[in-house]
C-alpha cells in the first residue's frame, strides 16, 4: 500500500505540479502586493481613492458592493497579464526557436489536404495511397 503511494508521489508529474502550485502561490502574492501597494496607489493619486472596497449602492434592503468586485477584477487582469508576459510569451518564443531547427514531422496529404505523419504511405483520413517518404 505504501509502495504504491510512494510511486505515485515520486512521479514527475506530481512533483512538477507541486512545484507549480508553490511558485504560483508565491507569484500571486507578489502580484497582489504590486496591485495593492503600487497600482492602487497610482489610481489613488489620480482618482483620490486607493481602495474600491467601500464603493457600493443599495437596492431596497440589499447592498451591491461593486467596489470589491472592481478590486478583484483589477487583480485578476494584472495577474493574467503578468503570467502571459512573464511565462507564456517567453515560452512560446523559445518553442518557436527550437522548432526552427527541426525537421518537419508532418506533411499534407495531396488528396484531402489533411495533416499526416511524414512517413505515412496511406492517408488515415481519405485512405489514399501515398508515395513512400524518401
Amino acid at each position: 500500500m505504501f509502495k504504491g503511494f510512494r510511486d505515485f508521489i515520486m512521479r514527475g508529474n506530481v512533483v512538477d505540479l507541486a512545484v507549480a502550485v508553490v511558485i504560483g502561490a508565491a507569484f500571486g502574492a507578489v502580484i497582489t502586493s504590486f496591485v495593492n501597494d503600487v497600482l492602487m496607489q497610482v489610481i489613488a493619486a489620480i482618482g483620490g481613492q486607493p481602495d474600491f472596497n467601500s464603493l457600493s449602492f443599495k437596492i431596497g434592503e440589499g447592498v451591491i458592493k461593486y467596489g470589491a468586485f472592481l478590486n478583484a477584477l483589477i487583480t485578476f487582469l494584472l495577474i493574467a497579464a503578468a503570467v502571459y508576459f512573464v511565462v507564456v510569451l517567453p515560452m512560446n518564443k523559445l518553442a518557436e526557436r527550437r522548432a526552427k531547427g527541426q525537421d518537419p514531422t508532418t506533411k499534407e496529404c495531396p488528396h484531402c489536404l489533411s495533416e499526416i505523419p511524414v512517413g505515412a504511405t496511406r492517408c488515415p483520413h481519405c485512405t489514399s495511397e501515398l508515395a513512400a517518404a524518401s
